[in-house]
């Protein structure tokens, strides 16, 4: 059965945190329920937003088949609560290129005993690297990520899925969806609010083919908006 659509959302509205360039020394304004400066837990509109997305997405038609998320907890609460997490590390934050190593996300345990629907057997088709990324490579990551999650889905009998990430991950989730990635990064296409959804059909449900475009980078063409 082929994968007719793709939601994606992005967690709800949360804490700040910095960096500082120099030093790659990472703070945050409230602590992180992980100990995570990156990993600022949401306020308390954050939370409202993903109840009620979390609410919104049991109601969708197609109905969601399965749920991969990034290990970050602030994209959890917006998952149904009948759903079970498969922890994707492949749509994990964005970090630019840099000399020091950003923060990993927390072990798995921390994050099962956080969210009990959060799987430990779910392996992620890819890691980004913990120097960092161009905007070139994290095109990269995702493409790769979507083509083993497509490919798993349909092994699966999936019809829909939905991705629960991040802000620059929901931008080139769309760009790599859809095949249209433009030349500067700074081009104002994909919209990516907090707690907002956004809903891809695949082109030709009926054969499942699939079609590609390379750019500078592989990215797969599989769906429109």
């Amino acid at each position: 059965m082929p994968l007719d659509t793709i939601y994606v959302v992005r967690h709800g509205f949360r804490s700040a945190w910095s960096v500082d360039h120099t030093t790659g020394a990472y703070t945050s304004t409230v602590r992180s329920p992980t100990g995570i400066p990156a990993d600022p837990p949401l306020t308390s509109y954050g939370k409202r937003q993903a109840t009620e997305m979390a609410a919104h997405l049991a109601t969708l038609e197609p109905a969601i088949d399965a749920v991969y998320s990034t290990p970050a907890p602030s994209s959890h609460s917006a998952v149904p609560a009948s759903a079970v997490i498969r922890p994707e590390h492949g749509i994990s934050e964005w970090f630019g290129s840099a000399p020091f190593e950003h923060p990993r996300p927390a072990e798995g345990q921390v994050l099962k005993g956080m969210f009990p629907a959060y799987s430990l057997e779910y392996e992620s088709a890819r890691r980004p690297s913990t120097k960092g990324e161009t905007v070139a490579e994290l095109y990269a990551r995702v493409g790769e990520v979507v083509e083993a999650v497509v490919r798993r889905s349909e092994a699966e009998g999936h019809r829909s899925i939905v991705l629960c990430t991040h802000a620059a991950v929901v931008i080139a989730l769309g760009r790599v969806l859809t095949g249209r990635v433009p030349e500067s990064p700074d081009v104002r296409d994909f919209q990516a609010y907090t707690c907002g959804l956004s809903t891809y059909t695949r082109k030709n449900p009926t054969t499942g083919d699939s079609e590609y475009v390379q750019p500078k980078t592989r990215v797969v063409s599989l769906f429109s908006t």
